[in-house]
C-alpha cells in the first residue's frame, strides 16, 4: 500500500498581510520563499533545506509599517500547512530532536508532533536587531508556528556570542527534529500515536 500524498496548499489574507504557502511533507528540501524581509527568507530556506519538506511561501504584508505582522503571520501559515498536510498524524514517528552546534552558538530543540500546542523559548541574543529585524520577531515565528503546526515546542540556545549563528541554529534544529518527528514509521502500519487513538487533547496521549 502506497504512502498517502502529504501535501498542503494554504492562503491566509487580512488587512495587514496575504500569504500563500504549499508544502510537501515528502519533499527533497526545495524552497521558493519571498516574504519580503531577506533574512526570513534565509531562515525559512533553512527550514526547507534541512527538513526535507518543500515549501513554497509567498507573502506581502505592511513591512513598511512593520514586520511583525508578517514575520507572525508567515508563521501560522506554514504552520497551518504543515498540520493540514500531517492530517490525522497517523503513523508518524511523533518526536523529534536536534543538537546544533553553528560555530561557537549551539541550540538544542525537542518537539512532540502532539496536537497540543506549546511553546517554550529560552533564547536570549545579545543584540536587539539582526540583519534589519527586532530580536523578539523571532520568538514571534516560533510561537506562531507552533500553535498553528499544533507542536510541543522546546528551544533552547545553551550557548553563544553571534546573534546570526543562534538564530540559525534555532532554525535548523527545528528543521532536524521536524523532519524525526513527522518521518513514517513502518512499525506504526499507520496508526495515531498515540494510546489514545487520537492526538490532541488531553495531556495524556
Amino acid at each position: 500500500m502506497s504512502q498517502p500524498t502529504r501535501t498542503a496548499r494554504v492562503e491566509r489574507v487580512t488587512k495587514e498581510t496575504s500569504i500563500t504557502v504549499v508544502v510537501d511533507l515528502d519533499g527533497s528540501g526545495r524552497s521558493r520563499i519571498a516574504t519580503g524581509i531577506g533574512f526570513l527568507d534565509h531562515m525559512l530556506e533553512q527550514l526547507s533545506r534541512h527538513s526535507l519538506i518543500d515549501i513554497e511561501c509567498a507573502a506581502k504584508g505592511d513591512i513598511d509599517v512593520t514586520l511583525h505582522h508578517t514575520v507572525e503571520d508567515t508563521g501560522i501559515t506554514i504552520g497551518e500547512a504543515v498540520s493540514k498536510a500531517l492530517g490525522e498524524r497517523r503513523g508518524i514517528r511523533r518526536y523529534g530532536s536536534a543538537v546544533i552546534p553553528m560555530d561557537e552558538a549551539c541550540a538544542r530543540v525537542s518537539l512532540d508532533a502532539s496536537n497540543r500546542p506549546y511553546l517554550i523559548w529560552r533564547v536570549t541574543f545579545p543584540r536587539p536587531r539582526l540583519d534589519g529585524m527586532d530580536t523578539e520577531h523571532f520568538k514571534e515565528w516560533f510561537q506562531a508556528f507552533a500553535q498553528a503546526a499544533g507542536l510541543t515546542l522546546h528551544v533552547e540556545v545553551m550557548y553563544g556570542e553571534n546573534s546570526h549563528h543562534m538564530i540559525e541554529a534555532c532554525y535548523k534544529g527545528l528543521a532536524r527534529a521536524l523532519r524525526q518527528a513527522i518521518e513514517p514509521d513502518p512499525r506504526m502500519a499507520g496508526e495515531v500515536p498515540s494510546t489514545k487513538g487520537v492526538l490532541g487533547g488531553s495531556l495524556e496521549a
